[in-house]
C-alpha cells in the first residue's frame, strides 16, 4: 500500500478527478447547448432561462476541483 501513498499517486488521482469532471461537463453542455439553440430559434424569450441551464453543469468541474484539492492536500 505504500505505492498509493506517494506524491505521484496523489497527483494522478487529482488529475483523474479534474479530467472526469471536465469530460462530464463537456458532455452535459454539448447536449444542453444543442437543445438550447433549437429552443432559442423558436422562442427567443426563453434565452435567459436556457443560459442558466447551460451554466449549471459547470458545478461538476468545481466538484472535481474540490476532490482534486482533497487528494493533494490531505
Amino acid at each position: 500500500m505504500a505505492l498509493l501513498e506517494t506524491e505521484g499517486a496523489k497527483a494522478i488521482a487529482a488529475a483523474i478527478a479534474i479530467f472526469g469532471g471536465a469530460i462530464g461537463t463537456g458532455l452535459a453542455q454539448a447536449a444542453i447547448g444543442a437543445s438550447a439553440i433549437g429552443v432559442i430559434g423558436e422562442k427567443p424569450e426563453q434565452a435567459t432561462k436556457l443560459i442558466i441551464w447551460l451554466a449549471i453543469p459547470e458545478t461538476i468541474i468545481i466538484f472535481g476541483f474540490v476532490v482534486a484539492a482533497l487528494f493533494i492536500f490531505l
